[in-house]
């Protein structure tokens, strides 16, 4: 399984938490450093908190699923 792969079988563990608030979450590249874009679509994409949710939700889960994963950042 590539990384990419790994990082998009994790972040379908964050997306019902997500998707539960009006949001979601979208995968734009994962670079061979560990670093993973994204992009926060749906009302995640307009919510203040949403560096919070990144930083401390979807990061958390990804560096926890997938070990190579150095940190997130969004688009």
């Amino acid at each position: 399984m590539s990384l990419k792969e790994k990082v998009e079988a994790a972040l379908e563990k964050v997306r019902p938490a997500l998707k539960a608030d009006g949001g979601d979450i979208e995968l734009l590249d994962v670079s061979e450093t560990g670093t993973v874009k994204v992009k926060l679509t749906g009302a995640c994409g307009i919510c203040p908190m949403s560096q919070m949710t990144l930083k401390m939700g979807v990061e958390q889960v990804l560096k926890k699923e997938v070990p190579e994963v150095k940190e997130v950042v969004s688009e």
